[in-house]
């Protein structure tokens, strides 16, 4: 797709427009552009879009600092399993 015929940049708001970003993204990663270029800032902005919708859509809650100290020393065998 050359920069004529690509979608414009718009806010990520629905799971079908979520994909389709991640399907662009995808071939970014395997030829990152160069930064500054039409296709670098195209790939800066998608990922800005793209980690938006999924801070939005799929929050992740901090772990109990407890909990994950108790769950790294099982990990480490210092600490029995509960």
């Amino acid at each position: 797709m050359t920069a004529t015929t690509r979608a414009p940049l718009l806010p990520i708001r629905s799971p079908d427009e979520h994909r389709a970003a991640l399907a662009e993204l995808s071939a970014y990663f395997d030829n990152e552009p160069e930064p500054g270029t039409y296709d670098g800032d195209r790939f800066e902005v998608l990922l800005a879009f793209v980690e938006s919708y999924e801070a939005k859509r799929f929050p992740i809650d901090l772990p109990d600092p407890v909990e994950s100290i108790k769950i790294r020393l099982e990990q480490s065998c210092l600490i029995a399993n509960r």
